[in-house]
């Protein structure tokens, strides 16, 4: 068994075999002295089991390494955010501690708004690998494939959503607010599921544009 495991970690790309040790790093890093221990299994659980999942997932569905750094790029940025379960990190302190003022008064916004960055990294970082997915093993052309993870971009913020909501309920109802970060905003979801939709569509722009011609068929 542990020379099959070793045989799939070598099957992967070296660069890509560093970017899951990365991701584990970044997860072992955000829940020293975690703020939030009760939260913390639920926020960084699926990403560690997403990155020991990940060789095997990288052995059968091969992906180049822009679209690796994509997901890995998007799972740090949730990793940070999870540390402080997205609506607690302590960015307008940061900010007070370094230029003397704070983002959120600066800019008019009565809410911590880290969760909408995450969301807009959502739409913005990966359309252009699962567009790259569907192409590349689901055989398809890449236009139809970047069209398809537009729609995937929607249908997996919807997804997400409701699986938080159902989550908290069932597994931790009484900090069903505190985890799902609405703030009080009763249109939180569906302001995430827009913005994250929002910039697929741009993002679909320079994908349709610098799309490879056809191959001349038979």
């Amino acid at each position: 068994m542990i020379a099959g495991a070793v045989a799939v970690w070598k099957a992967v790309p070296l660069a890509q075999r560093r970017m899951i040790l990365l991701l584990v790093a970044a997860v072992a890093l955000a829940n020293i002295a975690q703020p939030y221990p009760d939260l913390a299994p639920l926020q960084h659980g699926p990403t560690l089991a997403l990155a020991i999942a990940a060789p095997w997932l990288l052995r059968r569905w091969p992906i180049a390494n822009k679209a690796a750094a994509c997901l890995l790029l998007f799972l740090l940025l949730h990793t940070f955010a999870a540390r402080w379960i997205y609506s607690y990190v302590p960015y307008d302190e940061w900010a007070q501690a370094l230029i003397g003022r704070d983002v959120s008064s600066s800019i008019g916004m009565e809410r911590n708004g880290f969760d909408r960055l995450v969301h807009f990294a959502f739409g913005a970082l990966l359309t252009f690998p699962i567009g790259h997915i569907v192409e590349r093993h689901g055989r398809v052309r890449q236009r139809l494939a970047v069209l398809f993870a537009f729609c995937a971009i929607g249908f997996g913020s919807a997804i997400y959503e409701i699986f938080e909501w159902l989550l908290t309920i069932i597994a931790a109802p009484d900090m069903a607010e505190y985890y799902n970060g609405q703030q009080g905003d009763m249109w939180d979801a569906q302001k995430d599921m827009a913005l994250a939709q929002l910039v697929s569509l741009c993002a679909l722009v320079p994908l349709l544009w610098c799309r490879r011609p056809e191959p001349a068929r038979p």
